[in-house]
């Protein structure tokens, strides 16, 4: 039986995951995320699939983020109408994050249509609507971990958990025997978390493995190794100087499980007295919602953490609605509002951090991983000013970064978790990270724990035959949705911002008006030399 994977997302970036699979009896997809990021990446959101949907049979997904899951109501929509194979704790947060994503981008293009209609442009769809995301949650079908369940004929899959997010899982493959001493075997490695992570147990796996598929995110970066204790006091440290400001923390956070932690350990050192007691503002609808699928599955969650008490403080406000977020923003003094996107790039955070960026008194604490192209690897990266909504804010706030929060493990936590796989006979994909972070985690990998001749770094639309001793990558270039560059570069969106933002720096710089106007037929000249 030929077995092949495509690699439909996820590759040279950290967004979009997807991997079809195809043997003689049918197709499957592992993940079908959305992709976030540069506006080159998100258009794929808006094309066609890389397959047709109808002839999918059959959605394994590893969680329920966004990046994992979010296509699916397009799929669905676009013909798919199989089951959806989840564990019981990514239904529940699914049940309410792909609504949230299909509300969200019907908001997004309605207010794009207007800008539209005042330029003279043509009017867009939404990926999908709420209505589709409702109508999915129907296909969603509930396995256990370490349980084996059907997925076409001859392929069978097993779920193990990942420690990344409630419901998380790594996925082990098995093709039937179909003439061979043995069962092929694939794990699939989702994203996997950080040993000791807050509310999540150790990641878990199976050994033995013909493949494994890995994540990367952050391949290059090894965190100095922490203690829950550290990790708490390094958060007190960025309050107390948030505090002492007497400006906004703003912490944009992922709404789910990233969002959670920080407010158990916010509210713990609260009651301890080791940071100023202020109102923590949760302005994010889904995350209060995902907060409450967390107080439901409390007793799966670390038992030495009261989850249930420690997400009823009084010093926790729930805003859900848009007039109770947009009183926040009358507030000033010492306070801390967490708010989706964790990227900074949709969600409330946005309009906090148009009311804050300009203001010394503010501070920005970024608790996890900011993709290339997104707003808030721009503040990471020391940006000046920024543009939101199509305005330009100066960013005047303290722009801090804590990384123990993250749910994925480092260069080292990965390399170790890959180790423990052994032995993988045949072939170790790296994907779901960066250009940088693939190639070192590659360099630290190679030969110490897999051969390096057996380590693969695959491109967006690569398609590998699994069947021979090696695994080969078959001709697809006339296939591919991207140029495997348009991937890992900035695209002209990113630079048209940060040259429109350099103009106006250069042009209020300028010594007087006649320099402004120097530089202004300069660029005139410039443009209609290219014309």
């Amino acid at each position: 039986m030929s077995v092949t994977v495509r690699f439909c997302g996820a590759a040279r970036t950290v967004t979009g995951s997807s991997y079809l699979f195809q043997t003689a009896t049918g197709r499957f997809l592992v993940d079908c995320g959305l992709f976030q990021g540069q506006k080159t990446l998100k258009a794929l959101n808006y094309g066609a699939f890389p397959f047709r949907p109808a002839d999918i049979q059959a959605v394994l997904l590893t969680h329920a983020h966004i990046d994992h899951s979010g296509l699916l109501p397009k799929l669905m929509r676009e013909g798919f109408d199989g089951p959806i194979l989840a564990t019981r704790g990514t239904i529940d947060l699914c049940s309410w994050m792909l609504p949230d994503a299909g509300s969200i981008q019907e908001s997004e293009v309605t207010q794009l249509n207007r800008r539209n209609a005042a330029r003279g442009r043509n009017e867009v769809e939404p990926i999908y609507t709420q209505a589709d995301a409702v109508t999915s949650l129907q296909s969603f079908r509930p396995v256990d971990y370490e349980r084996w369940a059907d997925v076409i004929p001859g392929v069978r899959a097993r779920y193990w958990n990942a420690g990344h997010l409630l419901g998380s899982a790594s996925i082990e493959l098995e093709f039937g025997q179909d003439g061979r001493e043995r069962p092929l075997r694939v794990l699939l490695s989702g994203d996997v978390g950080p040993e000791a992570k807050l509310l999540q147990p150790d990641p878990e796996a199976p050994v033995d493995l013909d493949y494994v598929i890995c994540e990367s995110t952050y391949g290059d970066r090894v965190r100095p190794v922490t203690t829950p204790e550290q990790r708490r006091q390094h958060l007190a440290s960025e309050i107390r100087d948030a505090a002492a400001a007497k400006g906004a923390l703003l912490i944009p956070a992922f709404a789910v499980e990233r969002t959670q932690e920080l407010i158990v350990d916010i509210v713990h050192l609260m009651e301890r007295g080791e940071v100023p007691a202020a109102p923590i503002f949760l302005d994010s609808p889904l995350a209060i919602h995902a907060t409450e699928v967390f107080r439901e599955h409390a007793a799966s969650l670390d038992p030495g953490v009261d989850v249930d008490r420690l997400l009823n403080s009084p010093h926790l406000k729930f805003t859900e609605t848009v007039a109770e977020s947009k009183a926040i923003m009358r507030l000033t003094g010492f306070h801390i509002i967490i708010a989706a996107s964790g990227m900074c790039d949709a969600g409330r955070i946005r309009h906090h951090l148009k009311r804050w960026l300009w203001n010394e008194r503010a501070t920005v604490l970024l608790s996890g991983f900011q993709a290339h192209g997104t707003l808030g690897r721009f503040l990471q990266d020391g940006a000046k000013a920024v543009r939101i909504q199509g305005d330009e804010i100066r960013v005047a706030a303290r722009i801090r970064m804590i990384d123990e929060y993250s749910g994925h493990a480092d260069a080292a936590g990965i390399a170790g978790w890959i180790a423990a796989r052994r032995p993988i006979a045949r072939g170790l994909f790296l994907t779901h990270g960066e250009q940088d972070a693939i190639a070192g985690l590659a360099e630290r990998l190679g030969e110490r724990i897999v051969p390096a001749a057996k380590i693969y770094q695959p491109v967006l639309d690569d398609i590998y035959e699994l069947e021979a001793p090696e695994p080969r990558v078959l001709d697809v270039d006339h296939r591919r949705r991207l140029a495997p560059e348009a991937v890992t570069h900035l695209d002209w969106h990113n630079e048209m911002s940060e040259l429109m933002l350099d103009i106006s720096d250069k042009v209020a710089a300028a010594a007087d008006d006649r320099a402004r106007g120097v530089i202004i037929r300069r660029l005139r000249r410039a443009l209609q030399e290219n014309e």
